[in-house]
């Protein structure tokens, strides 16, 4: 029988267009003789609207953008509205959610709390390890909770950084110093990342990040090659092979990873076999740090010396044309339907495990 798969996508986020991409390559990939895919489009304000079960697959991303004269509802009315008891016509009960969003309000434990609480399955991360991947701050403290190497950083909350500009910026002098790396908390995609060289671009740099979040965080800037390496599993997670960026420009920004696409992804990384296993080891350690689940993409410094870094991770991996993560999944044997269906399948096995859970005594 085939897998009713409701993918949600766009949301109230800076990476709306991000997410609608990923959902477009996501529905191109699928498979139509084990899919029924059911559009879920969470609009730019908020809205939920549910549109009939794709045919075809969309031509452009356009196509994703939903109107409101489909069926629109509250985010309350899920139950009802994704596994209604009574079957009507163009609303199938569904089996299986696939969030496709990213950055805020999708990406960070929300959609997946509101989905824990009405039992519904889903592919991915859970609520702990969704909120903590998104958040660069929290996440980089359970990294050296876990002994995990990593850059030094700072962070600030809004209220704190308005009330006395100056001692911010002498914090960051003193603890890292020139070049630097100014980021929103809770964003990613390179939205709101800018490298600060001195005080003047330092003071830009804040400037910006606070408008994406109330909390940001300062990285050290390290020397060393970007290597990033896949992880799928729930209890006992594997790892792709590595995959290198070579970006063109000075960082790898939202225009190189998602707009034209200039920058040189690398593909095995030419690294030693004693790289790859610890770098392999450090995924998997951040992966259940977090308490990861259906997967992850690791990001690393990898210094002249052999010495890696963990920089981040990153819960819900873009799937674009341009995307490392299923590129990686690719030259380790494992095509992009295949991906999908062994994520979809990580989610329902994670779901049927829950389920066993007493919750009374």
């Amino acid at each position: 029988m085939k897998v009713k798969l409701g993918l949600v996508y766009g949301g109230k986020s800076a990476e709306h267009q991000v997410s609608l991409q990923t959902a477009l390559a996501v529905i191109k990939a699928l498979d139509a003789n084990k899919f029924d895919i059911h559009p879920i489009y969470i609009t730019e304000e908020g809205q939920w609207i549910r549109g009939k079960q794709l045919t075809e697959p969309p031509q452009s991303d356009r196509q994703l953008r939903l109107q409101t004269g489909e069926t629109e509802f509250a985010p309350a009315m899920l139950n009802q509205q994704l596994f209604p008891a009574k079957q009507t016509e163009g609303q199938e009960s569904l089996d299986v959610i696939f969030p496709l969003l990213h950055g805020p309000n999708g990406e960070d434990g929300t959609i997946q709390g509101m989905l824990e609480i009405l039992n519904v399955p889903y592919v991915g991360n859970g609520v702990l390890a969704s909120a903590a991947g998104m958040d660069k701050v929290i996440m980089k403290n359970l990294f050296a909770q876990a002994n995990l190497a990593q850059a030094k950083y700072v962070s600030f909350i809004r209220s704190e950084w308005e009330s006395d500009r100056e001692s911010a910026y002498i914090k960051v002098e003193q603890s890292l110093g020139y070049p630097c790396f100014v980021k929103p908390a809770n964003l990613g995609s390179s939205v709101g990342i800018n490298k600060a060289k001195d005080r003047e671009t330092l003071i830009q740099a804040f400037e910006e990040a606070f408008e994406f979040d109330r909390k940001i965080i300062v990285e050290e800037a390290v020397e060393g090659r970007e290597i990033e390496i896949g992880v799928i599993g729930n209890d006992e997670p594997i790892c792709s092979v590595v995959g290198e960026i070579a970006p063109k420009k000075e960082f790898y920004d939202y225009k190189a990873k998602y707009e034209d696409g200039d920058t040189e992804l690398i593909i095995p990384a030419d690294v030693t076999e004693a790289e790859y296993e610890k770098i392999k080891e450090m995924a998997i350690q951040a992966f259940k740090a977090i308490d990861g689940a259906g997967l992850v993409r690791a990001d690393f410094f990898l210094k002249k010396d052999g010495t890696a870094l963990i920089n981040e991770v990153n819960t819900m991996p873009g799937f674009t044309p341009f995307s490392m993560f299923p590129l990686l999944w690719k030259h380790s044997g494992v095509t992009y339907d295949q991906l999908i269906e062994k994520l979809v399948q990580l989610g329902l096995e994670r779901h049927e495990q829950k389920q066993q859970i007493k919750h009374t005594f």
